[in-house]
């Protein structure tokens, strides 16, 4: 009875053994990755080539921009990364046979090159970001648009990195002139007033040869067309832009010069802040002596940080990886967040805003629509270490990277400082108001320079006033309603 006891025991532990090393060793088991097979050109699905995916790749060449990504990549059937000619030409080929075999039996008769029927597939895991191609074809909306150098942009002879530069500035500029067309009919006085300025800085930029801070000045203006509107706008919120480029304008004036040498006093700077916060804000302070930023005796504050800290916590593992993948690996965000300076030269800010639109345009977006639960999702993610970045040397890391992380958008002085406070200073205004928002904000600052008061920290507290003030106004603004398709 022992012995067959034994032998039972024995075989057990042997076909688990078994078991457990056929386990680990299929490779299916053995690596963590999970795949799907995509068919390129077949746009609704039914694993055909046909007509309804030809009228549906025209739709896609007439708005590549409203459509999903995921959609949209599928027109690239030559890999290049572009929407171009030749993927039209191949699919419109493709489209009227079904056959890939047959159609690339056709170009070889013809001597001319055609892909393989293995090309029109593509195993996509799902750790990839699925990168939405740049425009590559002449658009109709060129001809109507308020960008009247695209035509000449797009015939321009360049090479290498500038050539690439250029189409997508082409690219932006077909995509900002479609939403332009779109919104042009309810435009309100103010947005169209706002609209022709920047038009006209892009004008400048191009006639400059500025082709960088044009594909930038092109991406605010898309992002301001396809997301934001002014129309039921609390004035508050749309006065605050205002009272931030006054802050700009103080960092720039003759009097900051003077303070910033020890010949005008702190209290002078504040008085000057002042009087533009009453001006454009409506808000009477004496920021020398405004009280502490937080009572922490009070019931409310404790209670504003949990529902702070509930959609904090609602981030899902698969909400990181979609926000992380965008951060590392989209187009359009690497482009903004790669505008860098050395340190102290971005008085503006210039360097944290765009990508900050960006980034958190595509938290609402995983998060639907919920601004809340977007502002969390961020706050979160910016904890998620990057330690391999402690692991490089110092002085291998150019002066502009925020080493802390590399999601958010920072120079060396700043880190991603200026990027937490555009987040949380957006966050608060939707818990509070805007304008208490802007008050605690305010409140913070200014213990911050009291603390340890010199030119330096008063340059830190308008520069950090300056970014709340960004955030409050875009987390406020962005209507989620507007939003494109990703």
């Amino acid at each position: 009875m022992k012995s067959a006891l034994k032998i039972t025991a024995y075989a057990a532990l042997f076909a688990a053994g078994a078991l457990a090393a056929a386990y680990y060793t299929l490779p299916v088991n053995r690596i963590n990755m999970r795949s799907r097979l995509v068919m390129l050109g077949d746009f609704n699905g039914d694993n055909k080539w046909d007509q309804a995916d030809a009228a549906l790749l025209g739709a896609i060449a007439a708005d590549p921009f409203s459509l999903p990504a995921d959609t949209v990549f599928r027109a690239d059937v030559n890999h290049n990364g572009l929407l171009d000619e030749e993927d039209l030409y191949f699919l419109g080929e493709l489209y009227k046979t079904g056959d890939p075999y047959k159609t690339r039996d056709y170009f070889t008769g013809k001597k001319r090159a055609f892909p393989y029927p293995r090309d029109f597939f593509r195993y996509v895991p799902e750790t990839e970001y699925i990168q939405r191609p740049v425009l590559a074809i002449e658009h109709p909306a060129e001809a109507a648009s308020p960008l009247r150098f695209l035509g000449r942009l797009r015939v321009e002879k360049a090479f290498g990195y500038r050539e690439e530069l250029l189409r997508e500035i082409y690219s932006e500029g077909i995509r900002f002139s479609l939403a332009y067309a779109r919104r042009l009919p309810g435009l309100l006085p103010k947005e169209k007033e706002y609209s022709a300025v920047k038009i006209a800085r892009c004008a400048a930029l191009w006639k400059n040869g500025s082709e960088y801070e044009l594909l930038l000045e092109l991406m605010g203006l898309i992002e301001d067309a396809e997301t934001l509107t002014v129309r039921d706008q609390p004035e508050f919120v749309a006065q605050s832009l205002y009272f931030r480029d006054h802050l700009r304008e103080v960092l720039e004036s003759k009097l900051y010069k003077d303070y910033s040498v020890g010949k005008a006093p702190a209290g002078e700077v504040f008085k000057a802040i002042e009087a533009h916060l009453l001006a454009d804000m409506g808000i009477k302070a004496d920021l020398a002596n405004i009280a502490p930023p937080r009572d922490y005796k009070a019931l409310k504050n404790y209670l504003d940080r949990a529902r702070w800290q509930f959609y904090k916590s609602s981030a899902s593992r698969h909400n990181f990886r979609r926000l992380l993948l965008f951060a590392q690996y989209d187009r359009r965000y690497l482009r903004a967040a790669a505008r860098t300076t050395r340190k102290m030269e971005d008085a503006p800010l210039e360097n944290h805003n765009l990508p900050m639109v960006l980034l958190f345009r595509r938290a609402l977006e995983i998060k639907g629509g919920d601004k809340r639960a977007a502002v969390g999702l961020i706050d979160e993610a910016v904890r998620v270490p990057f330690a391999w970045v402690k692991v490089i040397p110092r002085e291998k890391l150019p002066a502009s990277v925020a080493l802390e992380n590399f999601l958010l958008p920072g120079n060396k002085e700043d880190g991603s400082d200026k990027s937490r406070h555009w987040n949380v200073f957006g966050g608060i205004s939707l818990y509070k108001s805007p304008e208490e928002s802007l008050r605690l904000a305010l409140a913070r600052e200014v213990k911050d320079f009291r603390d340890n008061p010199s030119p330096h920290a008063m340059t830190e507290f308008i520069r950090d006033t300056m970014a709340n003030l960004n955030g409050i106004y875009y987390v406020v603004s962005i209507k989620p309603d507007l939003l494109a398709k990703k």
